[in-house]
């Protein structure tokens, strides 16, 4: 199973929409969103594509309320998790949060396949060492919105695989 997942949109939705619809031009079923989304306009766009997005907070709420909301009304395709969120897709344990130092924890424990995060606008692509002696991803996909970064990134994950690839947004 292919996934996007972004992260730090800021309210760009014109630049989500662009990343997931690349995605899924390349095969992409399901989208991972590591917090920041910021409003419900962020996201219609993105909704009108048809893949499922399963979101958290971040630092930047904007409405949770209203995306709350808007989850509730998007037919199970946004799935609206609050702070963090362990989810299994494509057969792999998946942590969300949206911050590293927490992502870090998760992926020390070793329960999870892969752990996503966000905040720092940084991407970043990790094997990180668990107490059970093997190693997690962690995964950072930076910004998808550009913002205090050089560039606009997200990353296309082949979930059977456990195969990462950082991708550019041209602006």
């Amino acid at each position: 199973m292919k996934i996007c997942i972004v992260s730090d949109s800021h309210d760009r939705g014109p630049l989500l929409a662009t990343a997931i619809e690349i995605a899924k031009a390349e095969g992409a079923e399901a989208v991972i969103h590591c917090g920041d989304l910021i409003g419900t306009n962020t996201l219609k766009a993105s909704l009108k594509l048809g893949l499922p997005i399963h979101a958290v907070h971040g630092n930047n709420l904007g409405d949770p309320v209203a995306i709350a909301r808007l989850a509730c009304h998007s037919e199970g395709l946004l799935h609206y998790h609050g702070n963090d969120a362990g989810i299994e897709l494509g057969e792999r344990r998946i942590f969300i949060t949206h911050y590293p130092h927490i992502g870090r924890a998760f992926a020390c424990t070793g329960d999870f396949d892969l752990v996503c995060c966000g905040h720092s606008h940084v991407p970043k692509i990790q094997q990180e060492p668990n107490v059970r002696g093997g190693t997690t991803w962690l995964v950072n996909p930076g910004t998808v919105a550009g913002l205090g970064a050089p560039e606009a990134t997200w990353i296309m994950a082949n979930l059977a695989e456990l195969d990462f690839d950082i991708r550019v947004l041209p602006r």
